[in-house]
């Protein structure tokens, strides 16, 4: 590297301290006021500050308190980067001196400090991670700690292996405050034999990133802190591709740690003795080509997949929403011109056309009738999609207005369904359902909540467009309970009427029903079949069964709810006799209490 003056004001601190980090942090906290005053002095006085911290002493029982100030000398200085340094070197140490006698300012510029990385002399960066940071302009001071703590930590676990932990992006370079921190880590595989390479790249890699995490939370840093992981075979191919993110890598970056090969291959780029060959110069080369067809390539796919699910997605929902099944994509076009335009009158036709338009791109562009897509024709379609996504939000709120109302509705005429069959089963036919209801709650029948719940349904079927969307979900399990309620209760009552209707029998092996419902007897022959077979028959006076009609199931529950089933039901000689004669006269009948 080039030659430069040694500087004094270098800190000459070893690497390890010779205080805990607990006695230094007492120190830092006991200053804390003189080290606010001299920050605030020093960044009046000279802005290119970017660092200030602690140090740890020279020695334990030293009175004097050594302060690292780091500036960038990266801009446009007009003068030699060591005279500028010392000048301002000069102006920290007699503001030091007019706060504290014992603060000892040690200013250091950007430049000596990647010069240290590239000489080997890591004890500084070692030093700074120890430290306690006052002020850091651009995160340099955090970024250089959580790397030293992660550097610490992989040289502990993979010496061997590790060839070079190398600082790269914006650290060094003094650029404006970056959005993250960036190391790479390359890993010797020359010597690998029980995995393979990849293999060996993956594991470490992992294993290398997990202590990433670990160390940031250790370091405190808020920042992306992003590891990329070479093996140094991969690490050499890309040199000789003239790969550019390795040529960026080797001219820019600064070692951190490196057994000589990071720095090697550094002074080779910049003597200029490593070149591209001639096939990594013709990939280049075709590199224009090949992006320019794979951009077109990109907007077909944008055109033909993300613009059109973009709009055939929202445009399924808004059908599922206004209740109908998942339409294919076909069907959705159809469904929302038929639908939302000319039934509902809720959507414009330019959408609906904005959507076919979108259908057919897709479907042209997969068939190979579009081959291209120009950047005009994607403009188009992307403002036609943007406007199509806005109308189709305010569409859906229109959907969730009439689906309200909708589901109102049904609420309410589930409600009064039920609610007219509890006062059938009661004997109230005709009764107003209120009047019946509050009949019922006084005989004890129902708790008093049941009353002012069905009030509160009735009354929402008129003032539902007032309410939120929690108030109506807080109705509909207010209503689903209330009829559930109801509808358990005339369920129990049917079933001790229908008990009283109904008769079994036994004959050999089998067991039948016989309902026995005012002018009709309905018979299930074997009620244990899987496929159960249902007749009808006239029931007469005297008791007897007229000719036998095949029915059903859903025609005895039919029978069941229309038909009142008396108090008592009086069973008479003449279908005992009639039982036999249908199957046989070791028939025996058991009648229900």
């Amino acid at each position: 590297m080039n030659e430069q003056p040694s500087s004094p004001a270098v800190p000459q601190q070893p690497a390890v301290p010779q205080v805990s980090e607990e006695e230094l942090k007492k120190k830092f906290e006991a200053l804390k006021s003189q080290l606010e005053k001299f920050k605030k002095k020093g960044l009046e006085k000279h802005k290119e500050i970017i660092g200030i911290s602690l140090l740890p002493p020279e020695k334990k029982d030293s009175e004097i308190n050594d302060i690292l100030v780091l500036v960038d000398d990266t801009g446009d200085i007009k003068e030699n980067k060591f005279d500028f340094r010392d000048k301002i070197a000069a102006s920290l140490d007699k503001i030091a001196k007019e706060i504290d006698k014992n603060l000892k300012p040690q200013t250091l510029i950007l430049t000596e400090l990647r010069e240290a990385c590239f000489d080997a002399k890591y004890d500084l960066i070692n030093l700074i991670s120890y430290s306690f940071f006052v002020y850091d302009a651009k995160d340099l001071l955090s970024a250089l700690k959580v790397s030293e703590i992660h550097k610490t930590m992989v040289l502990k676990k993979f010496e061997k292996y590790v060839v070079s932990y190398v600082a790269v992006g914006s650290l060094f370079r003094g650029d404006a405050r970056s959005n993250d921190i960036d190391v790479a880590v390359v890993v010797d595989d020359t010597d690998v034999k029980k995995m393979n390479r990849l293999e060996l790249r993956d594991k470490l890699g992992a294993i290398i990133r997990s202590m990433g995490y670990e160390a940031a939370a250790i370091a405190g840093v808020k920042k992306e802190f992003h590891i990329q992981v070479y093996i140094l075979t991969d690490f050499w191919e890309a040199i000789k591709e003239a790969s550019p993110v390795i040529f960026t890598f080797l001219r820019d970056g600064v070692p951190l740690y490196d057994r000589g090969i990071f720095m090697s291959w550094k002074l080779l780029l910049q003597m200029g003795r490593i070149r591209p060959s001639p096939e990594a110069i013709d990939v280049h080369m075709d590199m224009g080509t090949r992006l320019v067809d794979r951009a077109k390539g990109t907007m077909l796919t944008i055109a033909g997949e993300d613009l059109y699910y973009a709009a055939l997605n929202p445009s399924q929902a808004a059908l599922m929403l206004y209740g109908v099944p998942p339409p294919t994509p076909k069907e959705t076009v159809k469904l929302l011109e038929e639908l939302f335009v000319q039934k509902e009158k809720m959507l414009e036709p330019r959408y609906a056309n904005i959507l076919a338009n979108m259908v057919k791109t897709h479907k042209d562009i997969e068939h190979g009738v579009i081959k291209e897509i120009s950047g005009k024709q994607m403009d188009k379609l992307l403002s036609d999609v943007k406007e199509y996504l806005q109308r189709i939000k305010k569409l859906f709120s229109q959907i969730e207005k009439q689906t309200e109302k909708r589901f109102v509705h049904e609420l309410y005429s589930s409600c009064m369904k039920a609610v007219e069959e509890l006062l059938v089963v009661e004997e109230m036919k005709g009764i107003k359902p209120e009047t019946g209801l509050k009949r019922l709650v006084d005989q004890g029948k129902f708790p008093k909540k049941f009353l002012h719940d069905f009030k509160d349904i009735i009354k929402v079927k008129d003032t539902y467009s007032k309410m939120n969307k929690h108030e109506i979900e807080k109705v509909r399990r207010e209503t689903a309970t209330f009829i559930r309620t109801v509808v358990e209760y005339v369920q129990r009552k049917r079933g001790a009427e229908v008990e009283r209707a109904k008769i079994r029998i036994k004959y050999g092996e089998k067991f039948g029903d016989v309902f026995l419902l005012d002018k009709d007897a309905f018979i299930i022959e074997n009620i244990d079949a899987e496929q159960k077979q249902v007749n009808r028959a006239k029931l007469y006076e005297n008791g007897g069964l007229g000719e036998l009609q095949k029915s059903s199931l859903e025609d005895l529950e039919k029978a069941l709810a229309e038909v009142k089933i008396p108090k008592k039901v009086f069973i008479k000689e003449k279908i005992f006799e009639d039982l036999r004669k249908l199957y046989g006269k070791d028939v025996e009948v058991q009648v229900s209490d």
